[in-house]
């Protein structure tokens, strides 16, 4: 199995129990998440040699972020114990036509203010197969992007291919900012993952005639766009999602891929996800699940496939993280969505 690195911010998380409001809670549920986090704990799953790199205070709440990644598998030896605190972000989970929403209280959190010499790259890429981070790092603060720079700088040395999802938040930073650190750092990617607002918002691209809230997806816009993303920044693959949002308890699913080899633009199968219990970490379940197919050397149409098929599951499991096995993703990729009890 292939040696793969994440590395970004793990939070705590805190969310209402039963979908009640914030205003309702006397309680909050537990989990611990972070885009890349969630990442690694879906590769380790999948059977890979899967590490996470970040900063954690030296205290209770940081040690709680390390075992809830070694739990599932997933390397912590190169975790950095630096820095203040541990994020958090607060989740209102909706319901039907009431959509989710997200608190963040992470400003000065550890891996906001830490620095590459707080890392040992060499010995992090050191035999790594991939590399996967998001733009939710380098958005965190100006001393995360420099770090996420150095970092893809050492990948590169070591010959690591690398992905990034774009994932752009707006309660991070502008879309200008977004722009201004995302465009220089895109040199260093081979697999390219955002739907068609974060290249918007991230990488400048103007999006075709696609309205995720009235259903309509406009398909030969993402292949427009995918093609002047190769064609400007050299990607092997442009990877999307494409969630259609009926309400935020229903959703379609699916995504396409454009190959830069073939010049090949595919659409997957679609699945209709009813009812959500949890979709937060859906995007990353995805990335999680097309980088597993590649690694596995499945064709790119087929790891697309896995991918859709593992954040289908996804969406069906509370927390951040997918749990899903491989074989319970290649049995709904193989057509089986029965959810017929296993006996």
């Amino acid at each position: 199995m292939a040696k793969v690195v994440t590395m970004g911010e793990i939070m705590l998380r805190l969310s209402t129990p039963n979908n009640e409001k914030f205003i309702q809670a006397d309680e909050f549920d537990i989990n611990y998440g972070g885009g890349e986090a969630n990442v690694a704990v879906s590769l380790a799953n999948y059977g890979h040699d899967s590490e996470f790199v970040t900063a954690l205070p030296d205290n209770e709440l940081g040690d709680c972020a390390i075992a809830a990644m070694r739990k599932y598998g997933v390397k912590t030896d190169n975790i950095a114990r630096c820095g203040e605190r541990l994020g958090i972000y607060y989740l209102e989970t909706g319901s039907s036509m009431r959509p989710s929403k997200v608190v963040y209280d992470r400003a000065h959190s550890s891996i906001s203010t830490a620095v590459a010499s707080d890392f040992d790259f060499d010995k992090i890429f050191e035999g790594a197969d991939w590399f996967h981070f998001t733009g939710i790092t380098p958005a965190v603060s100006d001393s995360a992007a420099v770090l996420t720079e150095e970092a893809l700088k050492a990948a590169k040395k070591h010959g690591v291919k690398v992905s990034c999802d774009l994932n752009f938040r707006k309660k991070l930073w502008s879309s200008e900012k977004a722009q201004k650190v995302m465009k220089g750092l895109m040199q260093y990617v081979d697999v390219c993952i955002g739907n068609e607002e974060d290249a918007n918002l991230v990488l400048g691209y103007k999006p075709g005639n696609t309205d995720v809230t009235s259903g309509d997806l406009e398909l030969q816009g993402y292949r427009s766009i995918f093609e002047q993303m190769v064609s400007d920044y050299n990607f092997e693959y442009c990877i999307s999602s494409l969630r259609v949002s009926h309400s935020a308890s229903d959703n379609g699913w699916s995504a396409c891929i454009y190959s830069r080899d073939t010049k090949e633009f595919y659409h997957s199968k679609e699945y209709s996800i009813h009812p959500i219990v949890d979709r937060v970490g859906g995007g990353d379940s995805f990335a999680g699940g097309v980088i597993c197919g590649l690694l596995d050397g499945k064709d790119f149409k087929q790891a697309l496939e896995f991918g859709v098929a593992a954040s289908a599951l996804k969406h069906t499991i509370p927390g951040d993280f997918n749990l899903v096995s491989r074989k319970e993703v290649e049995t709904l990729a193989g057509g089986d969505a029965s959810g017929r009890v296993q006996r």
